[in-house]
């Protein structure tokens, strides 16, 4: 069978890899709900696509050894950007507004063992976000329906390991939100996405109490004072959160994104909200050199960025928005413009894989 997408990028290769993933969650006080996120692969291009899928359309997980697993008709259409390969919804919305989105999970992930004798159920991880998008309207309906189904190891290495896999972040437009985790071979831990991030390891949990060791850091400057005698005072904006930490190890990222959202000014629309969620996530868009160590210098492939595109979801209007490494000029896909009434899925590349630019004065 053909490996999943995050088995093939992944596993057993001679570089070193990383999958820096990092969303965040905004809502305005008109209550628009906003979901946010980068997606960071250094190794190569991901051929991400936008795809538009209608209601009604048949989809099949598949198995090992030419078996099937879980087949299901569409209930709602929706739009979302593929990885890899077109059928693997990375981050998507739907026509009722419920957003998904997967995040890698290195070493914590772990899905149940594949029985062949027991197929009928079984769905692969890459085609988690594409069922619960196809299928529900609410967060409350995709957790009853996990009881339903189960994500299977399909691809096990030539050291008998099992691809690595994600945990997902899924929200509707009423605000509910929540983390999906599955460990252990197959338990599925469900988080109310109290911290309104994800990033990737460890797991949620972690990350949550992870945030008591920065509760010093707050918005703006230190107030002056005196040190032994010595008349000390901020050098510029921004001392009150010396400390934040800079790198992009998922942890870092995830104190890193909670303080920003945290700190982000009240926002009355859905644009101002939409507008805060790209200058925050422009704090997360990783140089593609700086993953790599001194070895592998010469392997660093002809990228722009690791980051190689950056979305955000208004839940609340259904409008997806997103930019990428080659043009930083944001894109809108407006659901309430979509046929989701044709008879095949529509695909479409991001951008050319070109820089883009546009002169302002003729």
């Amino acid at each position: 069978m053909k490996k999943t997408l995050i088995a093939i990028l992944l596993t057993s290769i001679s570089l070193p890899q990383a999958s820096a993933c990092t969303g965040i969650s905004l809502t305005s006080t008109n209550h628009d709900y906003i979901q946010a996120r980068t997606i960071e692969w250094g190794h190569s291009d991901l051929n991400s696509k936008l795809i538009i899928s209608p209601r009604d359309y048949r989809y099949t997980s598949t198995m090992p050894d030419q078996q099937t697993g879980l087949s299901w008709k569409s209930r709602y259409g929706f739009t979302g950007i593929s990885v890899s390969d077109d059928r693997y919804i990375a981050e998507g919305i739907n026509e009722k507004g419920l957003s998904a989105g997967l995040f890698y999970f290195k070493g914590y992930g772990s899905l149940a063992d594949f029985d062949p004798k027991k197929v009928d159920n079984n769905i692969v991880d890459m085609d988690f976000v594409r069922w619960m998008l196809t299928q529900f309207k609410t967060v409350d309906e995709v957790t009853k329906a996990l009881e339903s189904i189960k994500l299977v190891t399909v691809f096990i290495d030539e050291k008998g390991q099992p691809s690595p896999t994600a945990h997902w972040r899924v929200a509707d437009k009423q605000g509910n939100a929540i983390v999906v985790e599955i460990m252990n071979k197959g338990e599925v831990h469900i988080h109310k996405n109290s911290a309104k991030v994800l990033t990737n390891s460890p797991d949620y949990p972690w990350q949550v109490t992870n945030l008591n060791n920065y509760i010093h850091l707050q918005p703006g400057s230190s107030a002056p004072q005196k040190i032994n005698g010595v008349d000390a005072f901020s050098f510029g904006v921004g001392s009150s959160f010396i400390g934040l930490p800079g790198d992009i190890s998922p942890p870092s990222r995830f104190v890193r994104a909670a303080f920003y959202v945290n700190s982000a000014p009240e926002m009355s629309n859905s644009d101002q909200a939409v507008s805060q969620a790209f200058h925050i996530l422009n704090n997360f868009d990783i140089p593609i050199g700086s993953e790599f160590s001194p070895q592998y210098k010469a392997h660093i492939p002809n990228l722009p960025s690791a980051t190689q595109w950056t979305s955000v979801i208004d839940q609340t209007n259904g409008y997806l928005f997103y930019k990428t490494m080659n043009d930083s000029r944001i894109k809108r896909v407006d659901l309430n413009k979509l046929d989701f009434s044709g008879d095949k899925e529509i695909k479409r590349q991001l951008d050319d894989g070109k820089f883009t630019f546009e002169d302002v004065i003729h």
